[in-house]
């Protein structure tokens, strides 16, 4: 649509003729994925996955001094020689998968692999990954005895499922000489798409750190999807490492990382989902992930906190965590079968669950104190509160949808109307100005209950405003440090921070909290410049949870986490502001939030077709312009230009302002029967 690119004039430096015409996924998986992007231009300059699914490295480091390069085509062959000698390659990126080594020998010896997805991890023993807390995971081995050309691939069992970098080093007891010849790397995740830059959403905007931001978002969402059969093998290797286990049904699934846990957790997927639907449009993933969850749910309605083969059990939070992930499956999909297939589980889940809730002070009573990483949790622990009242809100709509059952409906509504008041009454600190982490006297007012407070509208606008401020209290130059789990650093809780400010008002404080946290990781030497990062200590380190007992090692954090991908879904709901409000956006809204931005462009894609925004901002006006599918009706929900003043409108150039509801500073307008449309507001 061509009011849609006034971006165009830049040059794609990915076009889809440079796109490999091969149609090749992992091993025998189907080709189910996408074969083209939804939307070209020059975004595609951003995306960060590669062309192909077989990749090289970009270069070559010095190993005594790892921050000069040479360009990979120009180093080799690169000549090992004598005892110790090694090469590191550097892939630019974040990447994973099977690495294929190409080399000649004069002798014999021993070659040594190693992988690390931080420069500072850099050496002959790996990051670490596979949970037993030893330390390093050490590397792979291949010895060679006789001269001439030989080939080493990696093993199917000892997929490496995130890494940078990559050492190679020789073991002799000689003057053993052995040339790489060549480094090529299968791309093991995003299993079924032979394109992997066949990104089914968009965003673009006139800041090139949000932009990038965005992007690495969504290309740690495809690291993130995985073979099933790749998983961290469970009970944990006290050498080495191993990834051969079976995550769950189908060919691809979503974990939580891509060098580790390589599990299902559904706290995580509470960010990873909703950044999935906006930029790869990966819903596959989704099901699987969500689908074994019910596959291994309790008898009592209890679902696990993790997917297999960890099988972690006791948590209220992420147990909630599974039914919002079931809502927001179905609101992306409208895959009733799935729903229907499962529909007594998520009933009997909801059962468990709310029969934890005290009938005196109306509160949940948290008896499944795992979680996501806090100090503490149980009792009636605020921020369990707060995903309580989403589960029961989220529930109410999919009862309303999918199966007609609105006496269910109106029963989880009044419950969840009655767990706000209780909320309110008696975990508000009003002296403080935010709530407490619990219903007694304590002093801790928690990142994740507030933020989630904001996001999930669990208070009035006038409590929101003293949310909003007392989170920038806990703001360092690098991000948010979160009280409950004190000098940790957890982008997946700043992924809710940044979506609550922007529920009450305050982009300001979410693009400037994006661009401490997310954009000091991206532009980080010592990251993958790629990805986005598990968490990480107020003091710069990497060490996240290190100072807890998390690990004795702080290579275990991982550098490709999806629950951190928080900014890239909400950049496109609320900057951009587009957004379904029912299944595959029969009904959706665009409410863009505005910052110091002056222009921004996006959308993605449902079974119905393309959803497009795009918005340029001046002084005295501004200009949006949208495309939906036909059929569709939507609520468009404009900020004045002058809060003091009614803006005039005009849709088409047709003047609508007498059909406008003015409210508080926005003028709102019902749009119906899909197609595209100009809007300016001035």
């Amino acid at each position: 649509m061509a009011v849609l690119n006034w971006l165009s004039g830049f040059v794609s430096l990915l076009a889809l003729a440079s796109l490999s015409s091969a149609q090749t996924c992992w091993r025998d998986t189907v080709c189910s994925g996408p074969k083209n992007s939804a939307f070209t231009g020059p975004w595609e300059k951003n995306i960060y996955a590669p062309s192909s699914r077989t990749v090289s490295p970009k270069r070559v480091l010095s190993v005594s001094t790892p921050t000069k390069s040479t360009k990979y085509n120009q180093s080799i062959p690169f000549a090992l020689s004598g005892n110790g000698s090694s090469v590191v390659f550097d892939f630019g990126i974040e990447v994973g998968g099977i690495v294929t080594l190409d080399y000649s020998s004069s002798d014999e010896g021993i070659l040594g692999l190693a992988f690390t997805e931080s420069k500072k991890w850099i050496g002959e023993w790996s990051d670490s990954s596979n949970g037993a807390f030893k330390g390093p995971d050490g590397a792979l081995y291949t010895s060679f005895s006789n001269p001439g050309n030989e080939s080493y691939v990696m093993p199917d069992k000892y997929l490496r499922g995130g890494f940078r970098y990559l050492t190679v080093f020789l073991l002799t007891e000689d003057d053993s000489t052995v040339n790489i010849e060549d480094v090529r790397l299968e791309i093991g995740f995003q299993p079924t798409w032979a394109n992997l830059q066949a990104y089914q959403g968009y965003f673009h905007s006139d800041d090139e750190l949000l932009n990038r931001i965005w992007y690495s978002g969504a290309y740690t969402l495809q690291t993130n999807a995985a073979p099933v059969k790749t998983g961290r093998q469970v009970p944990m290797l006290k050498e080495g490492w191993a990834n051969n286990a079976t995550m769950g049904p189908g060919d691809t699934i979503i974990m939580d990382g891509a060098k580790r846990d390589r599990a299902v957790w559904p706290g995580d997927m509470g960010i990873a989902v909703p950044a999935s639907f906006v930029s790869t449009g990966d819903l596959e993933s989704v099901k699987n992930a969500l689908q074994v969850m019910y596959d291994t749910q309790a008898s009592n309605g209890a679902f696990d906190e993790s997917g297999p083969p960890l099988s972690q059990k006791n948590s209220d939070t992420y147990h909630m965590w599974s039914m919002i992930g079931t809502y927001n499956y179905f609101l992306y999909t409208n895959d009733t079968d799935f729903l229907l297939d499962n529909w007594e589980g998520y009933q009997k889940a909801m059962d468990y669950v709310y029969q934890k809730v005290d009938n005196s002070s109306g509160l949940l009573n948290v008896t499944g104190t795992r979680d996501w990483a806090r100090w503490q949790q149980g009792y009636n622990n605020s921020q369990a509160q707060m995903i309580l009242y989403h589960t029961l809100t989220t529930g109410a709509q999919i009862a309303y949808w999918a199966v007609n059952a609105t006496p269910l409906a109106t029963k989880w509504e009044a419950q969840a109307k009655d767990l706000r008041k209780a909320i309110n009454k008696y975990c508000w600190d009003d002296g403080y100005g935010a709530f407490k982490d619990n219903a007694t006297n304590t002093s801790l007012h928690p990142q994740d209950a507030n933020s989630l407070a904001l996001l999930y509208g669990i208070t009035n606008k006038e409590r929101a405003a003293k949310i909003s401020n007392r989170l920038t209290k806990n703001w360092t130059p690098i991000g948010a440090v979160t009280p409950e789990l004190p000098e940790n650093i957890s982008p997946f809780i700043s992924s809710f921070e940044i979506q609550g400010h922007f529920e009450a008002g305050r982009p300001d404080r979410a693009l400037e909290l994006i661009r401490r946290s997310w954009g000091w990781y991206l532009n980080n030497p010592n990251g993958t410049e790629s990805t986005v990062i598990e968490g990480y200590l107020a003091d710069g380190t990497f060490g996240y949870r290190f100072d807890r007992g998390y690990s004795n090692d702080e290579s275990y954090v991982s550098h490709a986490h999806g629950w951190s991908a928080g900014p890239t879904s909400a950049l496109t709901s609320y900057v951009l502001g587009l957004s379904v409000t029912s299944p595959l956006g029969l009904t959706w809204k665009i409410a863009p939030q505005f910052g110091d931005l002056k222009t921004v462009e996006g959308g993605f894609t449902t079974s119905l077709g393309k959803f497009q925004v795009a918005w340029k901002r001046k002084p005295d006006e501004y200009t949006l312009h949208f495309s939906v599918p036909e059929g569709t009706r939507g609520d468009l929900t404009l900020p004045f230009v002058n809060r003091a003043e009614k803006p005039s409108i005009t849709i088409d150039g047709n003047d609508v302002s007498r059909g406008v509801n003015y409210t508080d500073g926005i003028a709102s307008v019902r749009v119906s029967g899909g197609g595209s449309h100009k809007v300016v507001v001035n």
